[in-house]
């Protein structure tokens, strides 16, 4: 089986596995997405969703919150962690899609790199998620499953991951594929324990299943 082949395979086995799979950050705009990425970076996708409520509730959008003080953004957020330097960030990033975007959250991939605070895992998440376009998105369930499972060969650093998968996977699939990821590997290929071979829905074609 080539690396393709076995691709298209777990992409089929992983739709029938969750057919509904999609990000787990609440948003309804483009831009509290942004925000929200950008907060849960070594934070939990649960805990970010409950703090944006009074972020929101206190600046409802990208003017207010361009405008805010980065020390009050930071009383905020500072429970996902990292608190000085994600309100910088959002600051930053809300005053430049404010001044330079006519207050628009951009729908191209370089000019998103551009915007503070966002990196390709980023970007990829708002160009699927937001604007249906092809995306892959690299996080640490994605590059920890791929290699197991035997799509991509002892890589660990994102971009090559991504670049990678661009080869195998087609790209009307991508963004699906990618929260499909999350949602194995927080419920069958975990990190912190001995995976779940037993129940995989992958396990006859994983390179290590069971190891």
């Amino acid at each position: 089986m080539t690396k393709k082949q076995r691709a298209l395979e777990v992409i089929e086995r992983l739709k029938k596995e969750y057919p509904d799979a999609g990000c787990t950050l609440d948003y309804d705009q483009a831009w509290k997405l942004l925000v929200s990425v950008r907060l849960a970076a070594q934070c939990t996708d649960a805990r970010v969703n409950v703090v944006v409520e009074g972020l929101y509730d206190r600046y409802p959008d990208i003017n207010a919150l361009a405008d805010a003080d980065v020390d009050d953004i930071e009383a905020i957020v500072r429970p996902c962690g990292l608190g000085r330097s994600k309100a910088r960030d959002i600051s930053a990033c809300m005053k430049m899609i404010r001044d330079e975007y006519g207050g628009k959250v951009p729908d191209d991939f370089d000019a998103l790199l551009k915007l503070p605070g966002v990196g390709r895992k980023s970007a990829n998440l708002i160009m699927g998620d937001v604007f249906g376009k092809p995306a892959i998105v690299t996080d640490t369930h994605c590059i920890r499953l791929v290699n197991r499972i035997g799509l991509v060969d002892g890589i660990k650093e994102p971009k090559k991951v991504e670049m990678a998968l661009w080869k195998i996977i087609p790209p009307e699939e991508g963004s699906d594929f990618c929260h499909r990821l999350v949602y194995h590997g927080r419920d069958v290929c975990t990190a912190r324990t001995k995976p779940h071979c037993d129940v995989c829905c992958l396990a006859d074609i994983c390179k290590k299943a069971g190891v």
